[in-house]
């Protein structure tokens, strides 16, 4: 068991590599990883596979479910990563009630590599270049004394070697 637990929120919207670096930390400082994705109702998923935009109260009990992940691992001591939107201050607060040691991860990046990846990604829910543009209206980006801003032009691997120097220190 660890003394300190590392809890780790990956943000950004959709296509900006949220599990994709939410595996690599949670594989480099040895957590558990969770992609919100996974925990979205079959209401909400039927939404957005119809290409339509969630609201506050589609996310209000799933953010209660990511934040509750955030507070066991918390009190069992355990490390935990979790890729999530988490687009609006607010949303970030309610994933921090209970563990306010949480670092977060905001992957940004310019619309145009947004979309070119999404249209290059298959099998997944969320569709839609609106889709897109729904959540960089409703995004509220954090500043540098709420988490770790890195550009996805960087490599997977400078995304992740920079977030943990920058945690260490």
């Amino acid at each position: 068991m660890e003394s300190t637990p590392t809890l780790v929120l990956v943000m950004g919207v959709s296509g900006s590599g949220k599990s994709h670096i939410g595996r690599l930390v949670a594989e480099a400082i040895g957590a558990d990883f969770i992609d919100a994705d996974d925990h979205h109702s079959a209401g909400s998923i039927s939404k957005m596979s119809r290409g339509e935009p969630l609201n506050d109260g589609d996310r209000e009990g799933w953010l209660e479910t990511l934040a509750g992940f955030f507070r066991d691992h918390a009190r069992q001591e355990r490390s935990l990563v979790i890729g999530c939107s988490a687009l609006k201050r607010r949303y970030r607060d309610q994933l921090r009630r209970g563990v306010p040691a949480l670092r977060i991860l905001y992957l940004h990046g310019s619309r145009e590599l947004l979309c070119e990846r999404l249209t290059h990604r298959q099998g997944h829910f969320f569709q839609g270049d609106h889709m897109l543009d729904s959540q960089l209206r409703d995004l509220e980006p954090p500043g540098d004394d709420e988490a770790i801003r890195l550009d996805i032009s960087l490599t997977p691997e400078e995304i992740v070697s920079t977030f943990l120097e920058r945690i260490k220190a």
